[in-house]
């Protein structure tokens, strides 16, 4: 390769060809992650209607709708270590055995 001692590239063609790649196995990898997440997102909203800023609800009616507790987008503890797992711009709380609370970010 000629130019500089720190060129990665042959050409402008291989480096956009390597970054191609690189974004449809990105793609790829995440796209079963991001239906998921999508349709979490999807159920919490349904549940909360359009409105609603916070909810409890029992936690048969997220199960009916095969909500999956173990993909989140992050995590918060608050002070009262009480864990609320996000979900995009929803949050949610198992508040006991049998409730959950819903609660819609700004």
């Amino acid at each position: 390769m000629k130019g500089r001692s720190d060129k990665q590239f042959c050409s402008i063609e291989c480096k956009n060809e390597y970054h191609v790649r690189l974004l449809q196995v990105t793609k790829e990898t995440t796209l079963s992650t991001d239906k998921i997440l999508h349709r979490n997102r999807s159920i919490l909203l349904e549940v909360m209607g359009k409105n609603v800023k916070q909810k409890k609800i029992d936690r048969s009616i997220l199960d009916k709708k095969k909500f999956n507790y173990h993909y989140v987008t992050g995590y918060y503890l608050n002070s009262s270590n009480k864990m609320y797992n996000y979900v995009y711009d929803f949050s949610w709380m198992i508040f006991s055995d049998r409730e959950i609370l819903i609660i819609r970010r700004k």
